[in-house]
C-alpha cells in the first residue's frame, strides 16, 4: 500500500500506527517526526512566512483567500509519480492544509483512483476516532485500537489526578493580531486537564473575538498557543496577551506540538495544560513557559 499524507497531523498518526513504511508523500510542514519530510517525497509546498510578523501573516492569508487563491501548492506530477492507494487530507481549515476539493480535482485530472480519507475532527473524541479511521484505511485496525487505548488511558490518568480540584477559568489564544481564541478540540483539552474553558468556541472552528469580550469572561489563566508556532513564537505572542490581560496568569504553550494539530500529541497537550492548572497534581511539562 502506498500512502500520501497532505497534513502534518495525519503524518503523525501514520507514524504512531507504525505504518510509516507505507508513506510515500508528505507536505513541507510534516515535521513530526523530523525525519518525515526527509524520508518521504514532499509534494505540497507553501509560502515561507517565518520572516513575517503575525499581522502580516494574517493580512497575507486574508488577501489570498479573498482572491480565491490557494495557500498550498499540490505537485500533481509528484502525485502521479507516487501513484498512491490512499490519500489523507482534510476540509477543516484552508489555512492549515490542502482541502479535499483540490485533491479530488487533481485525482480526476490524473485519472488516479486513490481512496481519499478526509479527517475533519471538531472534538477531542473526534481526533481519537480519526486514528481508528486512518488505521482502517491503512489496514492496521488493531494497531489503531492499541494507540487509542493507550491515549485514553493517559487521559483517564489526568482525569483521576485532577478530580475534585478547583477548575480555574482558562482561555486559549490562537492568534493575537487579530485576536483569535481556540475552538475545535481545544476547549475539550482544557476541560480534560481540569480547567473551565472560557472565551473559546467549543465544537466549532477557532474564531475571532475582541480583547474586551475576552476580558469580560474573566479568565484566570490564559494559554497562548499560536497556530504555526512552537514555544518560542508562542512566548513572543504571550507578551502581547500579558499586556492586554494584566489580571490573568499567562502561559505560552507549544501550539504546533500539542494544541493545534489534531493528532496523538493532543493528549500530551492535555497533560501540559493540567501541569499548568494543577502543578501539585501533575509533573511539569517542557511544552509550556510561564510569562507572568
Amino acid at each position: 500500500m502506498r500512502v500520501v499524507s497532505l497534513l502534518p497531523s495525519a503524518t503523525e498518526i501514520v507514524y504512531a500506527l507504525g505504518a510509516q513504511d507505507r508513506l510515500v508523500g508528505v507536505t513541507f510542514e510534516c515535521d513530526e517526526p523530523a525525519s518525515a519530510r526527509v524520508d518521504h517525497r514532499v509534494i505540497v509546498s507553501g509560502r515561507d512566512t517565518s520572516a513575517m510578523d503575525v499581522a502580516a501573516i494574517d493580512a497575507y492569508v486574508r488577501a489570498e483567500l479573498a482572491a480565491g487563491r490557494d495557500l498550498y501548492t499540490l505537485d500533481e506530477g509528484a502525485m502521479a509519480d507516487l501513484d498512491p492507494d490512499v490519500i489523507l487530507t482534510q476540509d477543516l481549515c484552508r489555512v492549515c492544509a490542502v482541502p479535499t476539493g483540490q485533491v479530488d480535482a487533481a485525482l480526476a485530472h490524473l485519472q488516479c483512483r486513490a481512496d481519499v480519507v478526509t479527517l475533519d475532527p471538531m472534538t477531542l473524541r473526534d481526533v481519537l476516532d480519526g486514528v481508528r479511521v486512518v488505521g482502517d484505511a491503512l489496514g492496521v485496525p488493531d494497531a489503531a485500537a492499541d494507540v487509542v487505548s493507550a491515549l485514553q488511558q493517559r487521559l483517564d490518568a489526568v482525569g483521576a489526578a485532577v478530580d475534585g480540584r478547583p477548575r480555574r477559568r482558562t482561555a486559549v489564544v490562537e492568534w493575537v493580531d487579530p485576536l483569535f481564541t481556540g475552538g475545535h478540540w481545544i476547549p475539550d483539552q482544557v476541560e480534560a486537564a481540569g480547567g473551565d474553558p472560557v472565551g473559546g468556541h467549543p465544537g466549532t472552528a477557532s474564531g475571532p473575538t475582541s480583547w474586551h469580550d475576552l476580558r469580560q469572561v474573566r479568565p484566570e489563566v490564559v494559554l497562548v498557543a499560536p497556530c504555526g508556532y512552537g514555544l518560542e513564537g508562542a512566548a513572543e505572542q504571550a507578551e502581547v496577551v500579558a499586556r492586554e490581560l494584566p489580571d490573568a496568569e499567562v502561559w505560552a504553550i507549544d501550539g504546533n506540538a500539542v494544541v493545534v494539530r489534531p493528532g496523538p500529541r493532543l493528549v500530551e497537550g492535555v497533560e501540559a495544560i493540567a501541569a499548568v492548572l494543577h502543578p501539585d497534581a501533575m509533573p511539569a511539562s517542557h511544552h509550556v513557559r510561564r510569562i507572568v
